[in-house]
C-alpha cells in the first residue's frame, strides 16, 4: 500500500464458522471500508514480533465503517489471530489493496466459490448484484458442515447451487459439474468468477472454456507482503510475469498457468509447516 499509515483496529464481532478451523470477524476500519470494493484484500500484523499477511475482504460496510475477514487458521500468523476475541485490537491493518473487481452489467454471472474462497467470492457476487446482474452462486465443500455463507448468497443470489463430495446437501460431487450442467442449460451466462483452492479454479477454467465465457479467478492465496515488494507473489499470465498482489489479485482464468503457479504455491510449505509446529509447542496447542 502507498502512501497509507497502518491502523490500530478493533474486533467488534468474532464467530466461528467451521470449530477450530475457519473464523469471521468484523472489524472497526471505517477508513478502509469507505474506500473498500470487491476484490480488494487488507494486510495485517498482529502482533510487534508478528508477520504482514494478506486477508480478501469478505465485506465491507461503509455506513458502519466495517469491514469483514474470514480465515482458515492454517499457520502461524492465523493462529496468532485467532487468539484474540472481540473488543481486542488487530495491532496493524492496511489497505484496501489490490485491484478491485472489474464489475459491470452484463446480464448472468456465476459465481462459484470453495472453501474459505466462498466469503471472498461473496463479496464479488454481493457487487454483482448491485450492478444489477443475475447472479447465479455455486459453492461446494467436502460435506455440508463445511460450507460457508450460504445464508448470506442467499440474500441477494438469484439461486445458490450447491455441491458437497459426500452428497450430504445439494448435488453430490463437485462445483465443476454443477457448473458446466448451468453452462449447457443456459447460453445467456456472461462471465463466471472463481475464487476457492488453485486445483478447482484450474478445473473451473477448463470446464469454461470450450464455451468461450469470459472467466476470471482470484490468486490471492499466492500473496505474500501484498504490496509487491517480495516478488514471492509472481504469477505468469498470457505468457508475461504479473504480481499477484499488485496487478491483481484477479486475473483471466484462460491464459493463467496454474501449473507453475501450483508449484510456487509450494515453495514456503516446509518453513510454513515448521513455523506452525514450533508456535502450537510453545502454546501447548496441537499443529
Amino acid at each position: 500500500m502507498t502512501g497509507m499509515e497502518a491502523l490500530v483496529s478493533t474486533i467488534l464481532k468474532k464467530r466461528v464458522l467451521i470449530p477450530g478451523r475457519v473464523t469471521e470477524m468484523i472489524l472497526d476500519a471505517p477508513e478502509i471500508a469507505v474506500k473498500a470494493k470487491p476484490g480488494n484484500f487488507v494486510i495485517l500484523r498482529v502482533a510487534e514480533d508478528g508477520e504482514r499477511f494478506p486477508l480478501t475482504i469478505a465485506d465491507a460496510d461503509a455506513g458502519k465503517g466495517t469491514i469483514t475477514i474470514v480465515y482458515l487458521v492454517l499457520g502461524k500468523s492465523t493462529a496468532m489471530l485467532d487468539t484474540l476475541g472481540e473488543g481486542d485490537a488487530v495491532l496493524d491493518l492496511c489497505g484496501p489493496l489490490g485491484r478491485a473487481t472489474d464489475i459491470r452489467k452484463v446480464g448472468t454471472v456465476i459465481c462459484v466459490g470453495g472453501g474459505t474462497g466462498i466469503a471472498a467470492m461473496h463479496h464479488i457476487a454481493k457487487g454483482h448484484a448491485q450492478a444489477g446482474n443475475k447472479v447465479v452462486s455455486i459453492i461446494g465443500a467436502r460435506s455440508a458442515d463445511l460450507l460457508l455463507f450460504e445464508e448470506e448468497l442467499s440474500k441477494f443470489s438469484h439461486e445458490v447451487l450447491i455441491a458437497t463430495d459426500d452428497g450430504s446437501k445439494g448435488q453430490k460431487g463437485f462445483v465443476t459439474q454443477v457448473l458446466k450442467e448451468r453452462l449447457e442449460s443456459d447460453p445467456d451466462v456472461k462471465e463466471v468468477v472463481a475464487v476457492g483452492p488453485v486445483p478447482m479454479m484450474r478445473a473451473v477454467a477448463e470446464v469454461t472454456r470450450p464455451f468461450g465465457v469470459k472467466t476470471v479467478v482470484s490468486l490471492n492465496s499466492i500473496m505474500v507482503d501484498g504490496i509487491g515488494m517480495c516478488g514471492a507473489c509472481r504469477v505468469r499470465v498470457d505468457d508475461s510475469i504479473r504480481f499477484a498482489c499488485v496487478d491483481g489479485p484477479e486475473f483471466d482464468a484462460h491464459k493463467v498457468d496454474f501449473g507453475e503457479l501450483m508449484m510456487r504455491l509450494g515453495s514456503y510449505v516446509p518453513q510454513e509447516k515448521q513455523s506452525y509446529k514450533c508456535y502450537c509447542e510453545c502454546h501447548g496447542k496441537e499443529s
